[in-house]
């Protein structure tokens, strides 16, 4: 067997070879949002994927639940992520484990960007979008009420 093994360079948060992308094409519920997709698509040895995401100042992430765990690293900025019942303010270097079925949605509300990788299993459900009966179900707060986006 070949080796695949590989580096990718990175300079200024971009990554030599790895096209910026749109961060989803099937919803409208998020702003100022882009994606890489840095390893696991192509490199089909690995069970996971490695991308990252950026958050442009004044931007957000869908907010979403699904059924498979994943894990966040904050390598740039700061910000805000709404977990459930919760807000948690963000920053450099923070790690986050977001388990299933946890209603959630990243802020970049610190005047800054907000960029971060996160690792997820290959083959995984599509994020579902709560509905109204869902968050009245697991959101109480009200704070947390006037953050999330729709």
């Amino acid at each position: 067997m070949a080796n695949k093994s590989k580096v990718i360079k990175a300079s200024n948060y971009s990554w030599q070879d790895v096209d910026r992308k749109l961060y989803k094409t099937d919803t409208k519920n998020f702003k100022d949002i882009h994606r890489y997709s840095l390893l696991g698509e192509e490199v089909q040895e690995l069970n996971f994927q490695t991308r990252y995401f950026e958050i442009q100042p004044g931007g957000y992430s869908s907010l979403e639940q699904h059924r498979h765990p994943h894990s966040v690293v904050i390598i740039r900025g700061s910000g805000s992520l709404v977990l459930d019942n919760e807000i948690h303010d963000l920053n450099l270097h923070d790690a986050i484990f977001i388990s299933p079925e946890t209603i959630h949605q990243f802020h970049a509300d610190k005047k800054e960007p907000l960029g971060f990788l996160c690792i997820v299993d290959r083959y995984r459900d599509k994020p579902v979008i709560p509905d109204d009966e869902t968050i009245n179900r697991n959101i109480h707060s009200e704070a947390v009420r006037k953050k999330i986006q729709k």
